[in-house]
């Protein structure tokens, strides 16, 4: 049986999305003869937990921990909240600290690619004696944070294993980059290690077309698509819930914030009464400021119930109960090839799944192969309230249902055995 070693800084009882992927590929790897030994931090500054996640480790797995030095340790003493935060990526642009500002040029700046740079010498040093010991000819990092993959780069210039390295989210395409404040220099230094992790690199694997062309204009390395997935029981039965009920699972980032939506459903409100009656809108996870405030301007804060983070077993079950599943993206060129991983367990859920995003994102094709739902761009009015008002007369006979198809490419064992072919 191959081993492999992967590289991670997400594992439980982080929470969140992050953690998900190869907590999953590291379960089903060894049923396509692939060995995983997992390499985490013994003390990370994770943004969220969940606890829960601990049973889902596979109780055979062989882990290795190194402490970890994170500035961000540091600068909680100074404000929790806003370090925990910005750690989360929840960035708000308006009405910015004279600390929050600080923070944003002291993280973009000094801490290239990030603020778990620190973790990289010592690892290396520490799993050289591993990679010996172990027998282990091949290593893959992934990322966020993309200073493991530097961690890679130094194994494969000292031990020359084979590196595959994983993107779950872009580098210096992604939404948030720009709003850390980099000067030039910084901008340079970070373009320079993409283009050095990616041209070292033997493979690279990406979660959207839209990352691999991108990638395609830096290097020639062989790059392969594997998105994230589910990896649920295959039941799906659950009570409905009895309100109209639009749910969001997942942090809902200061961007991503649809104000069509929320006019739609003003007007839907203010000229139906059955509607207004039954309409609820949950949000399970964190909720930026300006969409909370974007609710109330549209008179809609007495339809809200803001539920926050949940373990991960609750939150599917928020996913199976709504009538409706809510999947917004930012409205911005750079996000086209964001593929959400709760996305994966929508399609699992089967419920309709009401899309907002950019003009030419990625999901709107997967979402209309699959029959899942429906997508509109940020200026969409009349079809999305006719959808939703079509939605909300099926519900009201009972009849709201989604008959998807193709969903099975998305399961986590089908998606493991692309990896451990391409390994």
């Amino acid at each position: 049986m191959k081993k492999v070693l992967v590289i991670t800084y997400y594992w439980p009882p982080a929470g969140g999305p992050g953690v998900q992927r190869w907590l999953k590929f590291v379960k089903y790897l060894p049923d396509f003869d692939v060995n995983p030994i997992v390499y985490v931090p013994e003390n990370p500054h994770y943004p969220l937990t969940d606890d829960s996640l601990m049973d889902e480790v596979p109780k055979d797995i062989k882990c290795y921990k190194k402490p970890i030095f994170e500035p961000y340790g540091l600068a909680s003493f100074l404000s929790g909240k806003k370090t925990k935060r910005i750690s989360a990526g929840v960035i708000t642009p308006k009405n910015q600290s004279l600390l929050e500002r600080l923070m944003l040029w002291v993280r973009g700046n000094l801490f290239i690619p990030d603020a778990r740079k620190f973790w990289v010498k010592p690892s290396v040093r520490f799993l050289g004696n591993i990679l010996r010991d172990e027998g282990i000819d091949t290593v893959i990092t992934t990322g966020p944070p993309h200073s493991l993959h530097l961690i890679g780069l130094k194994l494969k210039q000292v031990h020359n294993v084979q590196w595959v390295a994983d993107f779950r989210d872009p580098w210096t395409s992604i939404g948030y980059h720009k709003k850390l404040k980099l000067s030039s220099v910084s901008q340079r230094q970070h373009k320079q290690l993409e283009r050095k992790v990616l041209n070292t690199a033997d493979k690279i694997v990406v979660t959207s077309k839209t990352t691999k062309h991108e990638f395609e204009q830096i290097t020639s390395k062989p790059i392969k698509v594997i998105t994230n997935g589910y990896d649920l029981p295959e039941s799906t039965s659950a009570s409905l819930d009895k309100k109209f009920t639009i749910s969001h699972i997942g942090s809902m980032l200061t961007d991503r914030n649809p104000i069509n939506l929320w006019k739609v459903l003003r007007e839907l409100v203010r000229d139906n009464p059955d509607f207004k009656s039954s309409l609820e809108l949950n949000f399970v996870g964190v909720v930026g400021e300006n969409i909370l405030n974007s609710i109330k301007e549209y008179g809609l804060e007495k339809h809200v119930n803001v539920i926050g983070y949940l373990p991960h077993d609750q939150a599917v079950e928020y996913q199976l109960k709504s009538q409706i599943l809510l999947l917004v993206e930012i409205d911005s060129q750079e996000t086209v090839g964001i593929i959400p991983g709760k996305f994966f367990e929508y399609l699992w859920a089967k419920r309709p799944i009401l899309g907002i995003g950019p003009s030419g994102w990625e999901v709107a094709d997967m979402i209309t192969e699959t029959k899942s739902g429906k997508v509109f761009d940020y200026t969409a009015h009349s079809e999305l309230k006719n959808v939703i008002l079509n939605w909300f007369e099926s519900y009201k006979g009972q009849s709201l249902t989604i008959s998807s198809q193709h969903i099975e490419k998305y399961s986590r064992q089908e998606l493991t055995r692309q990896l451990a072919e391409y390994i």
